[in-house]
């Protein structure tokens, strides 16, 4: 019990160690820190005119960081955070955890020396950070033998494949491939989605809310998560257009099912359950919009936004807000700013994809709108969150 008790006093004393404690801390501090400078150099650049001096170009470097550099850090956190618990074996930690932080970090500030660095490295370094991931996810998946969870490799095997595609076009190696990767890994992401949606957030709704008995269909489930593979094929492969408008209008409807069996009215009176469904709701809307997309019906960067800003923006904040919680002894209840971080990142979207289908002329006016609550959103969590992402476990315990 000394022993206890005086490594619970060791880490209060420290409390600047605990951020390398497990990945989800300094990858959601990571991630809320981008997505807030990213969004505001975006806008800067778009809106303002800033030259950005950049290994990619602007719009190219806008797509590939939020994808590459936000996306994959929320995924980052999580994963090393969700395989510890699924194993019961450390994860990287501690230095290897910084380095780890460190090199998703280089690739995003090295791309802005493109005259100063060679551009081979700029790439290797921004390449390297998914394969060292999966690596430091590999050892305790398969030392414990877990087949379940296995899948999560080669997702992000793929998903460095498709980086590998824009910086084949930077690099001037390839031709038109820096599209179909960014495409790609929105797919992906919008993969990990379905899975772990699919496993959480019934989960979760049975946890907050007593007699809950949220429904699942295997049917449903198996061809929910085929919907999203087979529109990531439809990224790389020159099928007809039909066949993707099929694919994009199965995705939705399976996914709305599986909703909707998730779903009770009681998600609504509680923040922490209805930014989930909601950030999966954007999902099964941006696979309708993909179909209306594809059919020529309208801008295909609706339908994007619909994953990525929807989708992926609402559902990774979700996540982060309850995972930092939970997983720092802390009761899940949110705080009431960050209540309204969930609103914000609603709006945002609403005002991405909403706004220019009611008033096109004001294209330039929606893009502003977003990007101002998108960054809103994630300063109030960063305000709410940095502490506990920084601090030691309330109750003591490690991790």
């Amino acid at each position: 019990m000394h022993q206890v008790d005086a490594a619970a006093e060791s880490r209060l004393l420290h409390p600047n160690t605990a951020v390398f404690a497990l990945g989800f801390r300094p990858f959601f501090l990571l991630a809320g820190a981008a997505a807030v400078a990213l969004a505001a150099l975006w806008l800067a650049a778009y809106v303002f005119g800033l030259f950005l001096s950049n290994y990619y170009d602007t719009l190219g470097w806008h797509s590939h960081e939020m994808v590459f550099g936000y996306g994959v850090a929320v995924v980052a956190g999580f994963l090393l955070t969700s395989v510890k618990n699924w194993t019961g074996l450390q994860t990287v930690q501690g230095k290897g955890l910084a380095g780890l932080a460190a090199l998703w970090l280089g690739g995003r500030v090295l791309p802005f020396f493109p005259d100063a660095l060679p551009h081979g490295l700029i790439a290797l370094v921004d390449l390297a950070f998914l394969p060292a991931l999966a690596i430091a996810l590999a050892v305790p998946l398969v030392r414990h033998g877990q087949q379940r969870n296995l899948v999560f490799l080669p997702i992000l095997a793929v998903m460095a494949l498709a980086n590998a595609l824009v910086h084949l076009q930077v690099l001037g190696l390839a031709r038109a491939t820096a599209h179909a990767g960014t495409y790609l890994a929105v797919d992906l992401l919008i993969l990990l989605i379905a899975i772990i949606g699919g496993r959480v957030i019934p989960f979760f709704t049975e946890r907050a809310l007593p007699g809950a008995a949220p429904r699942r269909w295997p049917v449903i489930e198996r061809v929910s998560i085929v919907a999203v593979v087979a529109l990531a094929l439809c990224e790389l492969l020159p099928l007809p257009r039909a066949a993707v408008v099929a694919v994009a209008a199965l995705g939705a409807l399976s996914h709305a099912i599986r909703w909707w069996g998730w779903h009770e009215r009681r998600v609504w009176s509680v923040p922490l359950l209805w930014v989930l469904y909601l950030g999966y709701g954007w999902v099964v809307v941006g696979f309708g919009l993909k179909a209306l997309a594809v059919a020529g019906q309208m801008s295909p960067f609706l339908a994007l936004h619909a994953f990525t800003v929807g989708g992926i923006g609402v559902t990774t904040l979700g996540m982060m807000a309850r995972v930092a919680l939970g997983h720092t002894g802390r009761p899940l209840q949110p705080a009431k700013a960050v209540a309204w971080a969930f609103a914000l990142i609603n709006l945002a979207t609403l005002a991405r994809v909403a706004l220019p289908l009611a008033a096109p002329r004001w294209y330039l006016t929606s893009i502003a709108l977003a990007g101002g609550l998108w960054i809103a959103a994630f300063l109030l969590f960063l305000v709410v969150y940095s502490p506990i992402l920084i601090q030691p476990r309330v109750d003591a315990r490690p991790g």
